[in-house]
């Protein structure tokens, strides 16, 4: 059998979500492990795009998604959460009236006070387009997602998709890509229309193109693509040269072994109240994209909120008829102390 972790709380994803919820159980001096199935910190925002610009985090007008995980890991660094990366959790199990046994798929098994899922819409996947043989390309020539821009530079780049992400990477690839090419089956787009507008005028200036149609095959050797196949709108097909393609079509959401722990669903969300973030299992918590409740708005900020009203109902749960004084970090010595700047 293998050894037993045991801490206060387990959270399972390395999210935003997650990374401020250690700060605010930190605050409460409540222990914490983080699973997570990736293997970095930094969820959807290191995975899917950690080089886009995100402008609605208070205080901060403009931070990529690789910043913004790296200001919050140097936030919790005074209270020492321990990492599990590259680990799914696969089950929950409540002991008795009190604690929580975690298991995750690579043997490790925790026992915890509390659970707090973070772990955003579930695992997330891209949709493929259904080109033959585009396997071959994958992660060579086809990427789903964006993490170095300057992978791409000096590149003809041809982004597939009408959505906010085909969009914002045409916008931002666009000044180091050698040539740009976007193509969408319609002349009708899912995205802000500023961004559209702006991409419209990169258009009329001559810096990239638009074209109207859907990619039918890839042509390339080794992995390395020299062109995608296109069939227009009037039914004839042209070529464009391109040696780095990004399709999206959007992202199915595969809530995975979540579904099995008896927690209430709907809509593959986890239903809570807003007092304090808990699920209809007392003692499992859920934070950020996953959960659903009236008026919920899935932003960053919002997370943030929760985690601070889930952290004063674990404090509770962990040190049961012992009072909760609430302080201000600004005016606290002994919060200050905590985070070493007294």
């Amino acid at each position: 059998m293998p050894d037993v972790i045991t801490t206060d709380a387990v959270i399972i994803g390395a999210g935003p979500c997650g990374l401020f919820a250690v700060f605010e159980l930190g605050l409460l001096d409540i222990r914490c492990h983080v699973v997570d199935i990736l293997d970095r910190p930094g969820g959807q925002c290191a995975e899917l795009y950690p080089e886009k610009p995100i402008y609605d985090i208070p205080a901060l007008p403009i931070v990529t998604g690789a910043e913004l995980t790296t200001r919050l890991l140097e936030q919790i660094k005074p209270f020492h959460p321990e990492f599990h990366f590259n680990h799914m959790v696969t089950g929950v199990k409540k002991l008795g009236d009190a604690d929580f046994e975690v298991e995750t798929d690579g043997g490790l098994t925790f026992r915890s006070k509390v659970v707090v899922i973070a772990a955003g819409g579930g695992s997330f996947q891209p949709k493929k387009p259904p080109i033959p043989g585009i396997e071959a390309y994958e992660n060579a020539s086809v990427f789903y997602s964006v993490k170095k821009m300057e992978a791409l530079r000096g590149k003809d780049v041809l982004i597939v998709g009408g959505g906010d992400s085909a969009l914002d990477w045409t916008i931002n690839l666009q000044p180091i890509a050698k040539s740009l090419t976007l193509l969408h089956r319609r002349d009708d787009f899912r995205a802000a229309p500023d961004s559209v507008k702006k991409m419209r005028e990169l258009v009329a200036a001559g810096k990239m193109s638009f074209k109207l149609g859907q990619v039918t095959g890839l042509q390339g050797e080794n992995g390395v693509l020299s062109a995608a196949t296109v069939k227009g709108n009037d039914g004839a097909s042209f070529d464009v040269a391109c040696n780095a393609m990004l399709p999206f079509f959007g992202l199915t959401m595969k809530l995975g072994p979540v579904a099995e722990w008896g927690l209430n669903l709907h809509e593959n969300l986890i239903p809570v109240d807003t007092e304090k973030f808990e699920t209809s299992v007392e003692g499992i918590f859920a934070i950020g994209d996953i959960n659903t409740y009236p008026g919920k708005l899935k932003l960053i900020l919002s997370g943030f909120h929760e985690a601070a009203l889930m952290a004063q109902k674990v404090f509770k749960l962990k040190n049961p008829g012992e009072r909760l004084m609430f302080q201000y970090t600004t005016s606290s010595s002994n919060l200050q102390k905590k985070l070493g700047v007294s």
